[in-house]
């Protein structure tokens, strides 16, 4: 039995420990040692979830390297572990983007010592003298591990129990480390995006805890005494087990509270901009990046595995939130005066076409979905760590206090600029694909959505555009004079994720190539496949000794 799994979710967890056991960081020196060794075990993990990609076989077993060991008997619960191709890429994200976060928040938890003329520098003071460089670097090495451990669980209990603990870390994340421009204000708008993001998110698990009991409960009054997602799915497909109308669909409602709060999908998203206008550009890009996208994996893994039947049930009203998540966002985003909260409401919005590609249940919808959580996860990865450089030059979040820098800060404002037109998915960059996946599978099931989802589109070269107009463009403003251009730390962690944009834009089959039979995989749970087109095209005629025939003849 291969242990790679085990390993690439113990490096990031043992990293967190080594890290947060390190003496306080209270000099440099210190505090560099922290940061290192963070690094070093993000590196770590990055090549072992690389690994497991790249041996996992497209053609083999849906699930691959699996592993299990014995937890709870009494309840059939197993620490079981294996990975599918949509797993092992959304792994592989992870794994690239901690270390860009890591490298990105190098100077974000060291201690800052406020001008004592400052109103409320006295409290600041106390809470900054408090901060460890080495609690920060933890939290994440903590958070990465608890989502790797998601992507791979194939037991329901186990995943549960993870998708539930990764928001302790992320609660200290934000409330304890979040963005220093926010003014005197900034530690009680912290403390309040964190508890709402908290709260939000635990009632979404308690949620799903009563339907993972009622799963349980079903499956053993069945026979099938068990939480592994294996077992349970095959029984579903099979006949082996056998849910009522109304229990599966309070059932797949349970789950799908859960995820959808975690994606988040409108109305359940109000969390999101707060969580990420308080928190570092680091920690929103863990949220939004690497921690939403786990609910809406566990949309395919789970809701569509177990409850086939309830996710048609649903599907167009899931279809009809996500359209408005869509719009929404986008209006919302437009009118933003904060930079990291219109790029909070630009991936509500582009979670909506997430949802809805997964929800669509056509092979280019779900394969589109897939390619998405990955593909916006680096575009706005890119495109938040630059606008976090940007408000740590000037020291406000505020659009209006900027103007002119491309003028000053050339580089910046370039890099500002890619990731401003990934998000509005431009031809050639990594979006677009995913994006145009995900509209023509809506379109040839639900013409309708696909026609009002596309408009988000149009919205999205609003939001982005303006942002750019108003910020790069344009006079200097007063306090943008002085701002530096990118540092070597900086463009280190720019490059990689610009490169993957335009690399995924223009050859993404080596992603498609692992997702699309996890895709198939998927469909074929829920009886479905490709509606035929409407229109065929047309056979001009052919001759019974398979010559054409000439136009004369065909009518």
């Amino acid at each position: 039995m291969s242990v790679l799994l085990t390993a690439t979710c113990a490096v990031p967890a043992a990293g967190a420990v080594v890290t947060a056991a390190l003496p306080a960081g209270t000099t440099e020196s210190r505090r560099r040692t922290a940061k290192t060794v963070a690094l070093v075990f993000s590196a770590v993990t990055l090549a072992l979830a690389g690994t497991a990609a790249v041996r996992f076989d497209p053609d083999g077993a849906r699930y691959q390297l699996t592993e299990s060991y014995s937890w709870i008997r009494s309840f059939g619960i197993t620490f079981s572990l294996g990975v599918d191709g949509i797993g092992a890429v959304l792994a592989l994200l992870t794994a690239v983007l901690v270390p860009v976060v890591l490298l990105a928040s190098w100077r974000d938890a060291d201690p800052v010592r406020p001008a004592p003329a400052a109103e409320g520098a006295a409290d600041r003071d106390t809470f900054e003298a408090r901060r460890r460089t080495q609690g920060f670097f933890a939290l994440v090495l903590a958070v990465e591990a608890m989502v790797i451990v998601s992507f791979y669980a194939t037991d329901v209990f186990v995943f549960y129990v993870f998708f539930e603990a990764m928001l302790i870390p992320m609660y200290f994340l934000i409330g304890g480390f979040g963005d220093r421009a926010g003014g005197p204000e900034s530690a009680r708008q912290r403390s309040y995006a964190a508890v709402k993001f908290l709260l939000y998110n635990l009632l979404g698990g308690l949620v799903m805890l009563a339907a993972v009991i009622g799963l349980y409960v079903i499956a053993q009054d069945q026979g099938l005494a068990t939480f592994d997602l294996q077992t349970l799915t095959g029984a579903v497909a099979d006949g082996r087990l056998e849910f009522s109308g109304a229990a599966e669909k309070a059932l797949f409602l349970g789950f799908f509270f859960a995820f959808a709060v975690k994606a988040p999908l409108w109305p359940l998203h109000t969390w999101l901009p707060n969580a990420m206008g308080e928190a570092t550009a680091g920690t929103a890009v863990l949220i939004t990046a690497v921690v939403d996208k786990v609910g809406t994996f566990a949309m395919l893994r789970f809701c569509i595995g177990l409850f086939p039947d309830a996710s048609k049930t649903f599907a167009p009203a899931i279809l009809v939130l996500s359209v408005i998540g869509i719009i929404y966002g986008a209006l919302l985003a437009i009118g933003q005066k904060d930079i990291k909260r219109l790029v909070a409401y630009a991936s509500i919005s582009h979670f909506g076409f997430i949802i809805m590609g997964i929800f669509a249940l056509t092979s280019q919808g779900q394969s589109g979905a897939t390619l998405y959580m990955v593909n916006h996860g680096i575009s706005t990865a890119a495109w938040m760590l630059v606008a976090g450089f940007l408000i740590s030059r000037r020291g406000s979040r505020l659009i209006a206090d900027y103007g002119g820098v491309q003028k000053v800060a050339p580089v910046l404002a370039g890099t500002f600029l890619i990731g401003g037109l990934a998000t509005l998915s431009l031809p050639g960059l990594a979006p677009f694909v995913s994006e145009f996946l995900v509209l023509v599978g809506t379109f040839t099931r639900y013409p309708a959505i696909g026609i009002v989802a596309t408009f988000g589109i149009v919205l999205a070269a609003l939001y982005a555009l303006l942002l750019y107009q108003r910020t790069m463009t344009g006079p200097v403003k007063e306090g943008v004079g002085g701002i530096p251009d990118l540092k070597a730390r900086e463009l280190a962690v720019v490059a990689p994720l610009v490169a993957l944009t335009v690399l995924l834009g223009v050859y993404p089959k080596p992603l498609t190539d692992l997702v699309n039979p996890s895709v198939n995989a998927t469909l074929s749970q829920v009886h479905q496949t490709d509606p035929a087109p409407a229109h065929p095209v047309a056979d001009h005629g052919t001759a019974q000794d398979g010559t054409a025939r000439s136009g004369g003849e065909h009518k």
